[in-house]
């Protein structure tokens, strides 16, 4: 409708335009707020591997630290020597020389079955573990371009709901326009009674000084702030410094 299209610049910000690329600003906040829920498991994330990196290396410290090794070395030697020849002295040796032994031992033992063997984790098992929540956060942001198919599926089965639904959509918007018109007709007033800014003087008296100049020292639009360009309207009243772009003029 003419009366309705082209939108302004603050009323198309408010709407999602299903071909653009873009994240709109409407898609933007429950973008972020999905993407904020995403903060928790990360932090959680952080927080196992630190865990398990800080234990791999008390248990490394252990493991290089702690090793004692043992030698036990003992020598053993038992000999009785029965002297004469009598049938005592043969009694004796035949009975108690048996006690006679002779044995070396040599053992030599360690900790080492008793201390941890760590082994910490690679980077491919650090990616593996935090790929899941990167695809999380990646649907988070691509999940916006599918939510804009509702609107058609809805308008599809629901060819009469959507009829009531744009009617309603224009008479919004014609109130809109029209409040948005008097509210910012209110605003300019309150602004032009209102001195012009430090900034505002300088940028004026140094485009007056220096006109090559003029292109680099831009000013903005009074209501939607887009920078100047050549379709830009000045306020036909010379003592007032406003600047609308075209669709606002």
């Amino acid at each position: 409708k003419q009366t309705l299209l082209p939108l302004l610049q603050e009323e198309s910000s408010s709407f999602i335009f299903p071909c653009k690329p873009a994240v709109q600003r409407p898609e933007l906040q429950y973008m972020v707020i999905e993407l904020l829920k995403c903060i928790p498991l990360l932090l959680f994330l952080l927080f196992i591997c630190g865990l398990d990196h800080f234990i791999f290396s008390v248990l490394s410290i252990i493991q290089n630290h702690s090793f004692i090794e043992y030698s036990y070395q003992t020598s053993h030697h038992l000999s009785v020597n029965v002297m004469g020849t009598s049938l005592m002295a043969e009694l004796l040796r035949s009975t108690i020389g048996a006690l006679n032994t002779s044995f070396d031992t040599d053992v030599q033992t360690s900790n080492l079955v008793c201390l941890p063997k760590p082994t910490g984790m690679t980077r491919q098992q650090y990616l593996n573990t935090f790929l899941p929540l990167l695809a999380l956060a990646l649907l988070c942001v691509v999940q916006v371009y599918p939510f804009r198919l509702r609107r058609a599926i809805a308008s599809f089965y629901f060819p009469k709901r959507e009829k009531t639904r744009v009617l309603f959509l224009y008479n919004k918007l014609l109130q809109q326009r029209k409040n948005f018109l008097y509210l910012q007709r209110g605003r300019l007033a309150r602004q032009a009674r209102q001195p012009p800014g430090l900034g505002t003087l300088l940028l004026l008296r140094c485009r007056q000084r220096w006109p090559r100049l003029s292109r680099y020292l831009r000013r903005r639009c009074t209501l939607c702030g887009t920078r100047e360009t050549p379709q830009h309207q000045p306020c036909p009243n010379p003592e007032c410094v406003a600047s609308y772009c075209e669709w606002c003029w």
